[in-house]
């Protein structure tokens, strides 16, 4: 095989191997072509917070959805936020599981409550901040920017419909030694999934990639 062919294949296999955010409308479309893009560029993949005509989406006071495409055959989800109008500091997380989706393709989270302690106003504005780490461990980065409105609703039925095959797992540590492993496919509500018995230095090691990822930190 050529050269040539090496890089084009290879570069198809890196694209491929990147993700899209679908709802909330993402800051820009980073698999675009757009060189200045790069979506494993921490916070947001080099793509600026204060866009001319950027792109802004209604959320919830309370928490809302989030849909994504992905295109991996599994991944770890980190979603976080962050408060203000260009923001660059994530200090708030929405999934403080750890959520694992499996299946290339849309995924919809119906529901990402707001941390207890956090409170809103209608027209407070915001950045959620979604990274994702499969096999290779190093992380990619997308945003999307949100006003949060008082009248502003959760996605539902077909609009929060995951592909066939696509499901989430969110995972958690239990003290019995028992295991529950229960997916959430097509974008239902469902129970949340539950691994009971999971390795604890297992979880402790995705917890720390999670700090890492929100700050930046190479891996």
């Amino acid at each position: 095989m050529t050269f040539i062919a090496v890089a084009l294949l290879a570069a198809a296999q890196l694209a491929t191997a990147h993700f899209g955010i679908e709802y909330p409308e993402w800051r820009a479309n980073t698999l675009s072509g757009n060189t200045n893009y790069s979506q494993w560029v921490w916070p947001c993949a080099n793509v600026p917070g204060n866009l001319p005509n950027g792109n802004r989406t209604d959320w919830p006071l309370t928490g809302g959805s989030v849909k994504l495409d992905l295109h991996h055959p599994w991944s770890y989800v980190f979603i976080n936020l962050g408060l203000g109008e260009n923001v660059t500091v994530f200090n708030y997380t929405l999934t403080p599981s750890l959520v694992n989706s499996t299946g290339n393709g849309s995924l919809c989270i119906p529901s990402l409550p707001l941390p207890a302690d956090l409170s809103v106003s209608d027209g407070d504005l915001a950045s959620i901040q979604v990274v994702t780490s499969g096999a290779s461990g190093s992380a990619l980065y997308n945003c999307a920017d949100i006003t949060f409105r008082a009248n502003a609703k959760a996605l539902s039925g077909d609009d929060c419909k995951s592909d066939e095959g696509v499901s989430f797992s969110v995972v958690t540590a239990e003290a019995s030694n028992s295991t529950n492993n229960t997916s959430t496919p097509g974008g239902t509500n469902g129970n949340s999934a539950s691994a009971g018995g999971v390795n604890t230095l297992v979880l402790t090691s995705v917890v720390g990639l999670a700090v890492a990822f929100v700050y930046g930190v190479g891996v």
